[in-house]
This record gives C-alpha cells, sequence and structure tokens, in this order.
C-alpha cells in the first residue's frame, strides 16, 4: 500500500462512528442498483434455444437485443428504464461481454455509468479497457490497452468499471482542461469521490497526461452545481480573472437576499450563470428581476451570462465583470 493511500485508510478509520438512526420512523431506503445479466447466442445455443427460438424471442419482446449476439430480458430492460443512460450501459455491458475477460468500461461510457457529468454526453461508442487485443475504435467500442490496478477497479450494475477516482483522472488526463474539470466538479459535488482520492489516483497513474491530471484535481471544486458553472470557472481563468467564491450567501438591510454562483467579495460583483429555463418561466424570471435589484441595492454589481456566451465570447464575459470590478470598487 502506498503512503498516501496508508493515509487516507487512517482517515477513515479516525472517523467517529455514525449515531444510529431512530427506530422510527424509518426514512424510505434507496433501492440497491439493478444487475444487467446478459445472454448470448451460444450460452443460449448451449442451453437449447435453436436460432429459431432466439430469433422468436426477441421478436415477441422476450428479448431485448443490447448487442452482437447479446440479450437481456424484458423484465431488466424495464427495470433498467429509468437508469439514466441506460441504453449506454446496455450497450456497455454487451461490449464487456463481447470484449472478454480483463475488460473493464472506462473513460466517458464509465462517467454514464457512475452518472458523471460530461462536456458531452452523447457518446455514439463505448469505450473500454482491456489488457489484450488492439487499441483504437472497432464496432462501435473504442478500446485502451492497460493492466489496472485492482484499486482502480469497481462494480456498477454488476459491471466491471474504473471507480470514480480512475474514471475521473482517465478524462483528466485524455481530454481537454475543461473536459476534466466538468468530471472533476460533477463528481466531487455529488460526493462521489473526495479529493484526496483523486489525489492518489493521479499520482498512481502513469506520466502520459499526468501533469494535466494533476492540475485538474486541484482546480477542481465540489462547489460547483452544474457543468456550465465549471466551464465559467475554467474561463474565468483563462481570461486571467482572480477565483471567484462560489455559492455564496448574500445579506441586505433586511436579511438573507439568495446564494448567488460567483462572487469576488472584493470587488463587490457577482456573476450568475443562466440556464435554459431560467427565463422560460415567467414567475421565475420575475423572481431573479427582483433579486438583481436586491443585490445592487446591497451594494453588488451583477453579471448575468449563458452556455453560448461563456463558450463561444468569453472575453466579453471577463470583459463585463472588469467592468463590474471598476463600477464595485468605486462604489465601495
Amino acid at each position: 500500500m502506498s503512503e498516501a493511500r496508508a493515509i487516507l485508510a487512517a482517515m477513515r478509520e479516525q472517523q467517529p462512528a455514525k449515531p444510529k438512526a431512530p427506530m422510527s420512523p424509518q426514512p424510505a431506503s434507496r433501492r440497491p442498483d439493478p444487475v444487467i445479466k446478459v445472454f448470448t447466442s451460444r450460452k443460449l445455443r448451449a442451453a437449447g434455444r435453436s436460432p429459431t427460438r432466439i430469433h422468436t424471442m426477441v421478436s415477441r419482446g422476450t428479448l431485448i437485443a443490447i448487442g452482437r449476439g447479446v440479450y437481456v430480458t424484458k423484465p431488466l430492460a424495464t427495470q433498467f428504464a429509468d437508469v439514466p443512460h441506460s441504453d449506454h450501459i446496455m450497450k456497455a455491458a454487451a461490449a464487456v461481454v463481447l470484449g472478454g475477460p480483463g475488460c473493464f468500461v472506462s473513460h466517458q461510457s464509465a462517467a454514464l455509468v457512475h452518472d458523471i457529468d460530461l462536456l458531452d454526453d452523447q457518446r455514439t461508442h463505448v469505450t473500454l479497457y482491456s489488457r489484450t487485443g488492439r487499441r483504437g475504435i472497432r464496432h462501435g467500442v473504442q478500446r485502451y490497452l492497460a493492466s489496472l490496478p485492482a484499486s482502480h477497479v469497481t462494480r456498477k450494475f454488476g459491471l466491471p468499471v474504473t471507480t470514480v477516482a480512475r474514471t475521473v483522472v482517465d478524462l483528466a488526463r485524455t481530454g481537454a482542461f475543461a473536459e476534466g474539470v466538468v468530471a472533476a466538479d460533477s463528481a466531487l459535488y455529488q460526493g462521489l469521490v473526495a479529493p484526496i482520492e483523486l489525489r492518489i489516483v493521479a499520482e498512481e497513474c502513469g506520466s502520459r497526461g499526468k501533469a494535466q491530471a494533476v492540475r485538474v484535481v486541484e482546480f477542481a471544486s465540489g462547489l460547483a452545481e452544474s457543468p456550465l458553472e465549471s466551464l465559467a470557472r475554467v474561463a474565468f481563468d483563462d481570461q486571467g480573472l482572480p477565483p471567484p467564491e462560489l455559492q455564496v450567501e448574500i445579506f441586505g438591510d433586511k436579511g438573507f437576499i439568495g446564494r448567488v454562483d460567483f462572487c469576488w467579495k472584493q470587488y463587490r460583483t457577482i456573476a450568475e450563470v443562466d440556464g435554459a429555463l431560467k427565463y422560460a418561466d415567467p414567475a421565475r424570471a420575475r423572481k431573479q428581476l427582483w433579486r438583481d435589484k436586491a443585490l445592487r441595492q446591497a451594494g453588488y454589481e451583477v453579471v448575468h451570462f449563458d452556455w453560448r456566451e461563456i463558450t463561444q465570447q468569453p472575453d466579453q464575459v471577463a470583459s463585463s465583470i472588469r467592468a463590474a470590478f471598476r463600477r464595485g470598487r468605486k462604489a465601495s
């Protein structure tokens, strides 16, 4: 065990035991993840199902094809219908079976299995680690060759998959910096991983992409609540703006006004990201206008931007924030 992992284990042992919950009322327990059980054509034939019978079972919907010669039962497919990214996870299950022993779901596909946000979650191919075979994309599967430490692999939905920490670090190593930050922020925000776990795995991975992975891990924040906020943090850094505080509670003369996305207290400036739904609802729009007015009355400058502006015009967003800095300093 590495020194860093020994420290992590000691920290976990030192955590105080959680008090027992009262006997009643009992909160609703979280349902365990469903487990994907697949059937291949070969196994079905070995069990006495002829190709004609298999075809009939698929036609009647008794079996659902999830890959070439790979099936799940209709009840399982129905059970999985509400699981985020269920279609892709089923494809990943088929790819693992067809890939043979030593295959693990990894990279973008592993992020979807763990429900970690991606900059682009519209995956057209499955990503796997494999100990053998050829790297590259073939039959809708992108294969990476590696032999992973046992501590970097877990199981979810019954599938062998890279751990949350390894998944985030792999995305940080192989993609753009912003892609890594979106994934790392999401994993931290959801409580799927601890910062120290990301640092340990980043140090344990190979040299390829390690510098960027370490940078992503150090930059990541569990306070960013959406990919848009994560992208904004990256854009602020690229544009040379000082790092803001996230999710800051603002108070005025009449008490609590609201919690804002980004705040530079020294400049009396607030920045808010506008999602697609913020102004689609007239009631929400009126509430936002009221809040902006209250924030300005409390002595803050307020800047708004949306996805298009922060991704296509980050320099203009930064200019607006710097102008707000100047106004905020004059007012104070």
